[in-house]
């Protein structure tokens, strides 16, 4: 893939977006279905004819991701640092990820068996949540220092909870693989800020004029 911050911002805002996910589901708040179903249904997409169509097609479906991440990289000082911490996490990971063959291979494999059993459950059939809860628990987390999660202590113990935070941060991970193909790095959030902003805005532009 060639480099390009279009598709880097693309990847960042659908990154930002599952992670607002995960912390919405880790305070008990209501979380949007059509949201996480948009997240989650990247993870099993291997090959697209374009970036977007890893996320559904639609830009428009990635808005609140671009809204979060023109938060996160404008110059206003109240920055969601929690946030933060969770994407360079995901970073980290996803880093970690490519660079282990034996992991990569692994989670390659078990794509391939969350694609077979997409077509006999629903998307948020806790079945599939369980899987891609799996596959992170057994071949992303390991790699890295644990991701932790703060919110409601007793949302945080429901096993459903447990699985769509999983699920959510292995999209998240998907995001960020793209992000890297696409020439990211995380350099870039420092020399290449206002390069990013700038590209933010301009699909919130075209987004509010659609």
């Amino acid at each position: 893939m060639q480099f390009s911050y279009t598709t880097q911002t693309l990847a960042l805002a659908a990154l930002c977006q599952a992670i607002r996910l995960v912390q919405q589901i880790a305070r008990g708040d209501e979380a949007s279905n059509t949201e996480l179903e948009l997240c989650l249904q990247s993870v099993s997409v291997q090959d697209a004819a374009e970036p977007v169509d890893i996320f559904g097609g639609k830009l428009a479906d990635l808005a609140n991701g671009y809204h979060v991440l023109q938060a996160q990289l404008g110059d206003n000082p109240k920055k969601d640092l929690e946030l933060t911490r969770y994407a360079m996490a995901v970073i980290t990971l996803e880093r970690k990820l490519a660079k282990s063959g034996d992991s990569l291979q692994a989670v390659g494999k078990r794509i391939e068996r969350l694609q077979q059993q997409l077509q006999h459950f629903q998307l948020l059939d806790e079945t599939i949540l369980a899987s891609m809860a799996d596959i992170y628990i057994e071949h992303v987390s390991p790699l890295g220092q644990r991701i932790q999660i703060a919110g409601q202590p007793a949302a945080l113990k429901q096993p459903m909870v447990q699985h769509k935070i999983r699920a959510l941060l292995l999209a998240a991970i998907r995001a960020a693989v793209l992000w890297r193909q696409a020439g990211g790095r995380k350099y870039h959030f420092i020399l290449q800020r206002k390069r990013l902003l700038q590209e933010v805005k301009t699909v919130l532009q075209q987004l509010a004029q659609a």
